[in-house]
């Protein structure tokens, strides 16, 4: 079927559209749009089937929760809490795990589609990143992304604390400590969210309505923000044959993209459902109500709050006193752990791509997405922050640590705190050469070719194994390497052609900029010209691997080629 063919489905529909309101034609071409396809695209979907499944799960229990801290006396099914006293939050909460017919596997769905969300956001942001997918034009897109991925830890702190419960309670204390040891706000915000004095009255009520409604609105609002940017933009598409900045090559809309998001979507459905039904979450039950003056051992968050609990844990007992103490207390073991972690990783997220656009001077539109070890800095920085966030979230658990492993919490501590330091930096020495050495492994490909498995004897008695080119979709993938631009000007790269430095680059931050973009950018390792070898790869004919054999694997029988 050629690209200008019109299925019948789309033709049916478009011309039942167009004879009401007149968009007939903008459905058709759209349902035709071309979009590249690779699996590290479906990180992406991940995250927004799971939001789905989070909205209707979520729709659920909102119809058995009750979100107020009276307090009742429990008389449910659930028999070692029959005549305790809870609030109604938590009696609710027990109500919907043994009363409500399916309540309890709404429950777990809705806990476990909540984790795979933000875990499918932080993948999909990884593999963004990695790619160097956020360069013009999709800054903005980039931006709503990191904006999604801080809202969805707040709305997944406030469901967390809903149901009142003793594990969920204990991270609400540690909330207030840290909302009430901001400067000059903290007491207002923490009377605003408490309703009074620790624990208050009202606290649950208004992360209720935080949770169903103000934040699921901004989300869904972004969300869609961010698809229709994605569907007019498209995604990045890989390096390979016949890919450019000036052309599209995938499959349709419909049918191709259709039928998979479909059974991706089930997919996902699948594997929730499965995990509600047979992997236990959050047993509330066992935790019991939250009461302020108790508090459990080896109590943990869900994972995407382990790091700031790490960063608590490792944060030495500062204070800052004010003017001797009549200027105020500034608790810097709280404030710095809350505040420091989540603004180097969400900030540098956020100016990450204006940074690099700034150092490379690079202002060109990019529609083919970067191998990570083309870009050897870029890709060290990401596995420092990654080595930065885990390090942080293992030490969450150090007092798991200790009492598993039997060692001292003290010196575990002091091993936390040393690596959070050396862990990074070793991460992106180590990523660098890793990267490098991936790089000569392309060239070497390039230069000589791939083992054949031929051994061959050389007239003067040398045996040696004959290399053959590689596949030419190989060869094209790794062809899509670019060198990574450098800024000229002030000292370092190349400069204008009376060989002066332009006025941006002569005062000591344009020297900077200049020394920070030589250093970044550049070709790390150049790809030869040519196979060499050319007695080796003549001596092998058609049966082993030449480019006419393989010439269309890989190209699939619906993939069109459009231009941008």
């Amino acid at each position: 079927m050629s690209i200008e063919t019109v299925p019948k489905p789309i033709e049916g529909a478009s011309t039942f559209v167009d004879d009401r309101i007149g968009a007939g034609n903008f459905l058709r071409r759209n349902l035709r749009k071309i979009f590249p396809d690779h699996w590290s695209f479906l990180l992406g979907e991940i995250a927004l089937y799971s939001f789905i499944i989070l909205l209707l799960t979520g729709t659920f229990l909102t119809f058995f929760f009750k979100p107020g801290m009276g307090h009742v006396e429990y008389a449910g099914s659930y028999g070692p809490l029959q005549g305790v006293t809870m609030s109604e939050a938590y009696a609710s909460a027990l109500s919907i795990s043994f009363d409500v017919r399916g309540g309890l596997l709404m429950r777990q769905m809705h806990h476990w589609a909540a984790l795979l969300f933000i875990g499918g956001m932080m993948v999909h942001a990884l593999r963004v990143f990695f790619t160097g997918a956020y360069r013009k034009p999709r800054e903005l897109n980039w931006l709503i992304g990191v904006l999604l991925l801080t809202l969805a830890l707040a709305e997944g702190l406030t469901g967390y604390s809903l149901p009142d419960d003793l594990l969920s309670g204990a991270g609400l204390r540690i909330t207030e400590g840290v909302a009430i040891s901001l400067p000059l706000v903290g007491t207002w915000i923490t009377f605003f969210l408490f309703g009074g004095e620790y624990p208050g009255e009202d606290v649950i009520a208004r992360f209720y309505s935080l949770h169903i409604l103000l934040i699921p609105g901004i989300l869904l609002a972004l969300i869609s923000a961010h698809m229709i940017l994605m569907w007019v933009q498209k995604h990045t598409q890989m390096p390979g044959k016949g890919r450019t900045n000036e052309n599209v090559v995938g499959a349709p809309f419909y049918p191709a993209f259709m039928i998979k998001a479909g059974a991706y979507f089930m997919f996902t459905f699948g594997v929730i459902a499965l995990l509600g039904t047979f992997a236990q979450i959050n047993p509330i039950w066992l935790f019991g109500p939250y009461t302020p003056a108790d508090i459990s051992a080896g109590s943990q968050p869900d994972f995407y709050m382990g790091f700031l609990e790490g960063s608590l844990r490792l944060m030495p007992a500062w204070e800052l006193n004010l003017f001797g103490g009549a200027g105020g207390t500034l608790a810097m073991s709280v404030l710095i752990p809350a505040l420091v972690p989540m603004g180097i990783v969400m900030t540098g997220l956020a100016l990450y791509p204006f940074i690099e656009q700034w150092v490379t001077g690079d202002r060109r539109e990019h529609h083919i997405a970067e191998r990570p070890r083309n870009n050897p800095h870029r890709t060290s920085i990401g596995m420092s922050a990654v080595t930065f966030y885990g390090i942080l979230w293992l030490l969450g658990a150090n007092d798991e640590i200790s009492a598993f492993f039997h060692i001292s919490l003290n010196w575990t501590t002091y091993a936390g705190r040393f690596l959070i330091i050396a862990g990074p930096v070793v991460a992106y020495i180590i990523t660098y050469r890793v990267c490098l050495g991936l790089q000569r492994g392309d060239a070497a490909i390039i230069s000589h070719g791939v083992e054949s498995g031929v051994i061959k004897r050389l007239p003067h008695g040398e045996y040696i194994e004959v290399h053959v080119p590689p596949h030419e979709a190989i060869e094209a993938h790794m062809r899509g390497k670019e060198a990574i631009p450098i800024v000229s000007g002030g000292g370092a790269g190349p400069k204008n052609r009376d060989d002066i430095p332009s006025k941006g680059m002569r005062g000591p931050l344009g020297r900077l900029r200049a020394k920070m973009s030589a250093a970044y950018g550049g070709e790390k390792i150049p790809l030869d010209d040519g196979h060499g070898h050319a007695e080796e790869h003549g001596a092998i004919g058609a049966g082993h691997g030449s480019h006419e054999e393989h010439a269309a694997v890989g190209q699939g029988g619906d993939d069109k080629s459009l231009t941008r």
